[in-house]
């Protein structure tokens, strides 16, 4: 037998006896409990996205979907032998949650925002600033759909420019939606349970001191970087200095756009069947010059969908574990809040993490009595942490929210080099981490 079918053959035998072991091992709990080794699916699914794609690009970048399927199938067993209707719950959410980032990414995708300046550190600031705000009342996802391709288009010129989407990343996909319910799924979960919607406004002074030091932070680092750059970078055209004016095409998108945001207040199904409306109508009524003027095509969200595909299925016994155990995980402090939901929420779903802290807080509140500055059963304090928590922290890796990793498939593949998963946990370590405490220190 050769080599090239020896290898087929063995890694077929290990697969179907790692099957085996699965339907083995599951016999061997209770029926209603995950085990802690259901995680594991999950866990190698993450080092993949975090190693293969440095280790071995090519191969990764042709079988990340067939990986992803060979470690989703195991994990939908133990799913099903755990809770049989488990699986069809994640598959509803998993379809929502891609239709929502489906049909912001294909309306913005037919935006066409021309800038006459160049990047430079001030313009990229306010770039920056303006995503951050509206990300609050487009959600994080359309703000990074939408603003996405204008900085790519005014930094085009640059040669050091991955620092600039890493910024974008921390900024318009996360931190930026803090201040309503739209701005991210979480504090949309948090509205849906009864939590004022305007009450997310008292966490504005998170959003400015956290939006005004990294862009404090940002203008020094672009600062520095732009001295790397050659002058000729910057030297304008004719053409160029008579268009300094923005320019903005396919307008209409910006009424799907508000229809997309829109349905979010819509009974499920129905919320569906109008964000595809409006993408199909986007795709009806943008011109094919418009979207390949945007560098427009489908595989980036086609890679985001086939590995959000796998990290639904393979994270539910992480998340059902969380459920069953969170209102033992004995926290009575703000910060513990915050950092638990902080760092659950930058590998797992947020909106599930928001939602298994928000019931420990309740539970908390009810076995110490507290009934003062209560919303909702959760102690406000607390909820603040859950909140900030799981909105900002959700920056710190690529998969802690859904725009992060469509920005990084985006600027791949208009040829940015992007830090692997380790090194863009690295870039978040340095700075997100120091602010993250000062938060802590200062607010909780």
């Amino acid at each position: 037998m050769t080599k090239e079918r020896i290898i087929p053959v063995c890694a077929t035998t290990a697969y179907l006896a790692l099957l085996l072991a699965v339907v083995y091992f599951c016999r061997q709990t209770e029926a209603t409990q995950f085990p802690l080794w259901s995680c594991t699916f999950f866990i190698v699914l993450l080092l993949s996205i975090a190693v293969f794609p440095l280790a071995a690009s090519e191969w990764w970048s042709r079988h990340y979907y067939m990986f992803t399927f060979l470690l989703a199938v195991p994990a939908a067993f133990v799913v099903i032998t755990k809770e049989s209707t488990l699986l069809l719950h994640i598959f509803d959410e998993y379809l929502s949650f891609i239709i929502l980032l489906g049909s912001l990414f294909v309306v913005a995708g037919g935006i066409v925002i021309r800038l006459g300046a160049r990047g430079t550190p001030i313009l990229n600031c306010t770039l920056l600033l303006l995503g951050a705000f509206f990300a609050s009342f487009i959600g994080t996802t359309g703000a990074s759909m939408v603003l996405i391709r204008p900085m790519l288009r005014a930094n085009r010129r640059r040669k050091h420019v991955s620092h600039i989407f890493i910024f974008f990343i921390f900024l318009v996909s996360n931190i930026g939606g803090l201040l309503t319910p739209l701005g991210d799924p979480p504090l949309f979960l948090g509205f849906l349970r009864g939590v004022p919607f305007v009450w997310t406004m008292k966490l504005f002074p998170f959003w400015i001191f956290t939006v005004v030091i990294l862009l404090a932070v940002f203008y020094i680092f672009d600062a520095i970087m732009i001295k790397k750059e050659d002058k000729g970078v910057f030297l304008e055209t004719v053409d160029e200095i008579s268009q300094k004016k923005i320019e903005i095409k396919g307008k209409i998108n910006f009424v799907f756009l508000l229809i997309v945001i829109g349905s979010l207040f819509l009974p499920h199904v129905l919320r569906e069947m109008v964000m595809l409306a409006a993408m199909a109508l986007s795709i009806y009524f943008t011109s094919v010059a418009l979207r390949e003027e945007n560098a427009f095509t489908y595989h980036p969200i086609i890679e985001v969908a086939v590995l959000f595909a796998g990290i639904f299925v393979t994270m539910a016994p992480a998340i059902k574990i969380l459920e069953v155990n969170g209102s033992r995980l004995g926290f009575n402090e703000p910060w513990q809040f915050f950092w638990a939901t902080g760092t659950l929420s930058s590998f797992l779903d947020n909106a599930p993490t928001y939602l298994i802290l928000f019931s420990s807080a309740q539970s908390v509140a009810l076995a110490n009595n507290i009934v003062h500055n209560l919303v909702v059963g959760v102690p406000e304090v607390y909820l603040k942490a859950i909140s900030v928590g799981a909105v900002m922290m959700g920056a710190n890796t690529y998969i802690g929210n859904g725009p992060n990793f469509m920005v990084k498939a985006i600027c791949e593949e208009n040829d940015i080099g992007m830090p692997s998963f380790f090194g863009y946990m690295a870039w978040s370590f340095i700075i997100l981490i120091p602010v993250f405490l000062l938060v802590t220190f200062l607010f909780f």
